[in-house]
């Protein structure tokens, strides 16, 4: 993606099934846990940027010995950061192990990470500071071990001021008015609430205080906890926690938005936002990894037993696809056939707009994320000139060298055109206003381009525009092509995103200013009026019928129009060079990726009520001139 824009965070979960001292038998270390853990969290480093965390539980630790042990650092590095931290605790009992000659028991007293229960986070901010405060895992802390609640996700509710509002009317005083707060506290007043109940019920029959304890973590429902605490959640979530006394869980939201998966065999359980990681650091094949269902809660308890239960309905599925295009690694079985078809499908459309000229046409790709998709429109392209040479070869009367030589010479023109400065880019990831720096994120390859040819160079997506507009188009002018033509994976984005990524004023994206300036230009400036006041209405009277007003605007062009305008708006002055944009059509998204089917920010349709309540505030606060986020 050429623009930068934050995304989901990345979570993993790892509960041993043995006893440490088997790990340190068979794999020569009892700190097997944690070494997997490092790999999962750097595997998934795509989702985290701004931060990372650790916690661990220790089971059946004795009284006065410290059982939870949490992490966390909002460093450039904090995975690295965090581990450092780790293994300065390792390196310092080290000695003490080879001179007392602990066994993994006495170890696992005396180091404070080394648990059977862990879960790890990376947190990439949609907004707010980039401080420690923000990083997850967060603690709900308590000397029953069954009311201690360590929590971390990766999601975004739109109702987060109507929860809170829930949690001040059952008497709490929540420290903060934020999703990841309010989620906790929700899980946290119903555990206390079921752990209270079960205690009444065992007083009843008599048991002493000092006995209740294991009991009551032998019958607690976790599942009965979240059905009670995710009730009026709207949003998407992957929601991953651990219980004091050594019960643990991941839910997700009944859309199935944001994605997990996990793996069992009789050492492991381990969950993750991506499959990749899973497969990759337990060396386990495709079809062993499994989907955490919509709506569903992946429950392990102490004993190590693991429940699926169904939490709150499932809705229809509507699985991020976003996250094939772009934020999930393409080394994904699924996701890479998925990338490759998306890049397939556009080519139609580029063969028309290069009018089947491929002697004077170069194709190239935006690094990184769209060579996936590259390959897969070179692949077609080169079937489609395999295919025409057959045909012609076919029509004639006479094979000699002389008429097979031009058609059998027909090839593609593939060059790497454009080269990313990394160190560059990651100087400038937030939002500034330093465009002579943003002019200089890619570099280009010289002498690959003659002034007769047209550039095709593919990006996964187009957002905002900002680094097309004030970087790579620029640049490739500097090539001197005949015409310039950026290809988009994906559809026009044009509606805000509310359940991850950050994407939440919607006059940032460029789609939207070329909507608008087809208005202005057809003197359609009134329906702003109209839909604004639509907007407001609903949202005034809380009107929860799905009904997103903001697509009455779009509707008055095609997307043929809107495509136009965008590119318009791109060439900025000093290009020379003819600028073309042709967008994924979204039925051929769906048909490229027909098991994720999440499509809000192409085409307003909202999985949850909450998205359109989002969409219509994003609107009033463009229309107001407020520079606000929509959630």
């Amino acid at each position: 993606m050429s623009d930068a824009i934050k995304h989901e965070c990345g979570i993993s979960l790892i509960r041993l099934l043995k006893p440490l001292e088997f790990y340190k038998k068979k794999y020569g270390t009892p700190f097997y846990g944690l070494q997997k853990m490092y790999l999962m969290l750097e595997k998934q480093h795509n989702r985290g940027q701004d931060g990372a965390g650790f916690a661990s539980i220790k089971l059946d630790m004795p009284p006065g010995h410290r059982f939870m042990s949490r992490v966390r650092s909002a460093k450039s590095q904090p995975i690295k950061d965090i581990f450092k931290k780790i293994n300065l605790e390792i390196n310092e009992i080290e000695n003490a192990i080879t001179a007392k000659n602990l066994d993994s028991k006495e170890l696992k007293k005396t180091f404070p990470f080394l648990g059977e229960l862990m879960i790890g986070h990376l947190r990439y901010g949609t907004f707010g500071k980039n401080n420690i405060q923000n990083v997850h895992p967060f603690l709900r802390q308590n000397n029953w071990m069954h009311r201690n609640l360590i929590v971390a996700g990766n999601f975004n509710l739109t109702n987060v001021n109507e929860l809170f509002d829930n949690l001040v009317d059952l008497g709490q005083h929540p420290k903060e008015k934020a999703d990841t707060i309010t989620i906790m506290e929700k899980i946290g007043h119903f555990l206390d609430d079921e752990v209270a109940k079960i205690y009444k019920k065992l007083k009843k029959k008599g048991l002493d205080k000092k006995a209740m304890s294991p009991e009551i973590a032998q019958r607690l429902d976790i599942g009965k906890v979240l059905r009670k605490a995710s009730r009026n959640w709207d949003g998407g979530y992957v929601i991953a926690g651990l219980i004091g006394h050594g019960d643990s869980f991941v839910l997700r939201d009944p859309a199935g938005i944001r994605p997990a998966f996990f793996y069992k065999n009789e050492e492991v359980i381990v969950v993750a936002s991506e499959r990749p990681a899973i497969q990759t650091v337990f060396n386990v094949k495709h079809d062993q990894v499994n989907e955490i269902q919509p709506g569903e809660a992946l429950i392990i308890k102490k004993s190590g037993r693991l429940i699926k239960e169904t939490i709150n309905n499932p809705t229809q599925k509507a699985s991020c696809s976003f996250e094939r295009i772009y934020f999930s690694r393409g080394s994904d079985y699924d996701i890479y056939k998925e990338r490759k078809e998306l890049g397939r499908r556009l080519f139609p459309k580029i063969l028309k707009s290069i009018s089947s000229n491929f002697e004077n046409t170069v194709f190239s790709f935006i690094p990184n994320t769209a060579e996936t998709s590259f390959y897969g429109l070179i692949e077609k392209a080169q079937e489609y000139i395999l295919d025409e040479s057959r045909k012609k070869i076919l029509k004639l009367n006479k094979l000699s060298d002389k008429n097979l030589k031009p058609i059998l010479s027909s090839r593609l023109r593939i060059e790497k055109v454009t080269i990313k400065d990394v160190k560059l880019r990651t100087f400038i990831t937030e939002d500034t206003s330093r465009d002579d720096l943003v002019a200089h994120v890619y570099d280009i390859t010289y002498g690959t381009v003659k002034p007769t040819d047209t550039l095709v160079v593919i990006d996964d997506s187009i957002v905002r525009g900002t680094t097309l507009q004030k970087s790579i188009l620029k640049i490739l002018d500097r090539l001197e092509p005949k015409k310039i033509i950026v290809v988009s994976s994906a559809p026009q984005i044009r509606y805000p995103d509310c359940y991850g990524i950050d994407m939440a004023r919607i006059e940032d994206f460029i789609a939207f200013r070329a909507m608008l300036a087809l208005l202005n230009e057809n003197k359609k400036n009134y329906l702003l009026k109209e839909v604004y006041e639509k907007s407001k209405n609903a949202l005034e009277n809380n009107i929860t019928n799905k009904k997103n007003y903001v697509k009455i605007l779009y509707n008055q062009f095609t997307d043929e129009e809107i495509s136009k305008k965008i590119a318009e708006i791109l060439k900025s002055d000093g290009i020379k060079s003819k600028v073309e944009v042709i967008f994924q059509s979204v039925e051929d998204l769906h048909k490229s990726c027909p098991n994720h089917r999440g499509d809000w920010y192409f085409t307003g349709n909202y999985p949850t009520a909450g998205g359109n309540k989002v969409v219509s505030r994003a609107f009033i606060n463009f229309y107001e001139g407020k520079k606000s986020r929509a959630y």
